[in-house]
């Protein structure tokens, strides 16, 4: 019997490369008229998607059209920034005789925020609370798009591209097998350049902050930017919450700047940071109204680390708010209706404008594509690794495993992507958070 794309999806654990790490054959089982493929790339620093679209431009539009099949898309769009002008040729190349077509992007952050994006590519504004099927439309990082045409072949997921920048001594974007710890990457990028590193695994504005050189690169992993302790960025994000929470109810004076450069307050979204931070000087009771300001964010950035002129934390309140709304249960209930705000476009923070806000200028530099990172001895594959549950393990200590070789799946009927080896192999330890393997020569 031949299997469909959907099942070849989920067979080989395609799921959303750009960070969020939604399991693929779920969206592909969806109906739409338009696909987007987001090569956006708008973190300050990383380059992994131009080169995906450089290198792979031909898959990326094979991808493509294997999932306008799928969903039944007459229409099918990159989204790229104009300034990647060697990704923009190349894929423009591919597209020729093919229904796909380039929709070139303004270098402005955050331009790959889906909500941004299909309102750019479309002129639709996905319902608030929404997500893009809702208005015919299905999205997914370039990266994705290159993985489904793998998997139409039968190769599973197994390594992923990645930017190494920052404060390392050459800059690279590379493929590496998941599994593999960063420590191994910064190594191929000939070491640090500080001697008290902190990682931003997935870029200064929305990544997350460790100093764990070992943790482990895993299917979402778009790059990571190495910044000394002592950064002025680095010391804002090491701040402690009760700390953010306290200086935001003392000093907050209602200027209202991180709502007016909000990007989903100026699509027209419901999103106001500034009364979000207004529920810190409540107590529980009625904070809730409060925070309903914040069910829209999509945890950008831009209000903590670029509009806030005394430098408190609007986004983080954010979170912490959507976090009170899901332990309460609590749905959108503002507004329907969306009409962008007369400034959308004015307003628009340009990514040099930010990088120079961050004082990250002098790390500004170019990450060409080197060889693949020599397989490390030991991989460390997390069984979570995409949005829902974590895979169960399908192998078990001792045992030897081939290269693409199922280790781990999800349970029937519950959201989540399966995992294979990237290498010939032994099951060296299993535990409740990840599969060792000892990469056997």
């Amino acid at each position: 019997m031949q299997i469909n794309l959907v099942e070849k999806v989920k067979q080989a654990g395609v799921v959303g490369a750009g960070g969020g790490g939604f399991p693929t054959h779920v969206k592909l089982a969806a109906k739409a008229d338009t696909l987007i493929a987001n090569g956006a790339e708008c973190e300050p620093l990383l380059h992994k998607d131009a080169v995906i679209m450089e290198m792979e431009a031909e898959r990326l539009v094979k991808g493509m059209l294997l999932a306008m099949e799928a969903v039944g898309a007459r229409d099918a769009v990159v989204g790229i920034k104009e300034k990647k002008t060697k990704a923009v040729e190349a894929v423009r190349g591919a597209c020729q005789n093919t229904p796909v077509r380039v929709h070139l992007l303004g270098d402005y952050y955050p331009a790959g925020d889906e909500y941004d994006l299909v309102f750019s590519v479309t002129g639709r504004l996905i319902p608030p609370a929404g997500i893009p099927v809702q208005v015919g439309v299905v999205v997914n990082n370039v990266e994705t798009f290159v993985n489904i045409a793998a998997a139409a072949e039968g190769r599973p997921v197994t390594r992923k591209m990645l930017t190494i920048a920052g404060a390392v001594r050459n800059p690279i974007t590379l493929r590496v097998p998941i599994g593999a710890t960063y420590r191994d990457c910064i190594a191929a990028a000939g070491g640090l350049t500080t001697n008290d590193p902190v990682l931003c695994l997935g870029g200064l504005m929305m990544g997350q902050t460790t100093d764990n050189l070992d943790t482990p690169v895993t299917k979402t992993a778009t790059g990571v930017v190495i910044l000394p302790r002592d950064h002025h960025v680095i010391e804002r994000k090491l701040s402690p919450p009760k700390a953010q929470a306290k200086i935001g109810k003392s000093a907050c004076d209602q200027c209202r700047y991180c709502t007016e450069y909000c990007p989903r307050f100026l699509l027209g979204y419901a999103v106001e940071p500034h009364q979000v931070m207004r529920s810190l000087a409540f107590t529980a009771t009625g904070a809730t109204v409060w925070n309903q300001w914040a069910a829209l964010c999509c945890s950008c950035g831009l209000c903590t680390l670029y509009s806030c002129p005394e430098e408190l934390f609007p986004k983080e309140a954010c979170d912490d708010a959507k976090a009170a709304l899901r332990t309460y249960n609590l749905k959108w209930t503002g507004p329907a209706t969306v009409k962008p705000h007369p400034m959308h476009d004015g307003r628009r923070v340009p990514i040099k404008t930010l990088a120079r806000k961050l004082h990250v200028e002098a790390y500004d530099l170019h990450a060409p594509y080197v060889e693949d990172l020599p397989m490390p001895q030991l991989l460390v594959l997390p069984l979570k690794q995409s949005a829902g549950t974590p895979a169960l393990p399908r192998v078990r200590p001792g045992q030897d495993v081939l290269e693409g070789e199922l280790l781990a799946e999800p349970k029937s009927d519950t959201l989540g992507a399966t995992l294979h080896s990237p290498a010939r192999a032994r099951v060296a330890d299993i535990n409740a958070e990840n599969i060792v393997l000892e990469i056997r020569s």
